[in-house]
């Protein structure tokens, strides 16, 4: 497996740089296998997002969700805990929450906890979180 950081992956759904686009691409179609996989943690997941949401790039909470939606379908990546990152990503879809803090959530639960406490409001939204008041 090779590791694949968040700025490869923004070159990759930007496409805003020429060179490091080549670059990525040949990577991505043709030195990664199912057999021999890129494989992306989640905090780069949250750090692609959080750039791409950000002022530079601008994309829309569901834009944000095709690419989350588009990693997961590449046979060619293996995304760590996947399940937690697919239901994270059907969260932002459904605008209750970020990206992040769905997967915070899902991260918890799978690791036992009954609930994640906040004091995000819009965090709050998400099933499995308790404002504190």
């Amino acid at each position: 497996m090779i590791g694949l950081d968040a700025n490869v992956l923004v070159r990759y759904f930007t496409e805003d740089d020429p060179v490091q686009l080549s670059k990525v691409t040949a990577i991505i179609q043709q030195r990664l296998t199912p057999d021999s996989p890129g494989y992306i943690t989640v905090v780069a997941i949250v750090e692609l997002l959080w750039v791409l949401g950000g002022p530079k790039y601008g994309f829309q909470r569901l834009e944000l969700a095709q690419v989350v939606q588009s990693l997961l379908g590449l046979d060619s990546l293996v995304v760590q805990e996947e399940v937690a990152v697919f239901q994270a990503m059907i969260a932002l879809k459904s605008g209750k929450g970020s990206f992040a803090d769905a997967l915070i959530g899902q991260l918890g639960s799978r690791a036992g906890c009954n609930v994640t406490l906040t004091f995000d409001r819009k965090a709050a939204r998400l099933d499995g979180f308790e404002l504190i008041g």
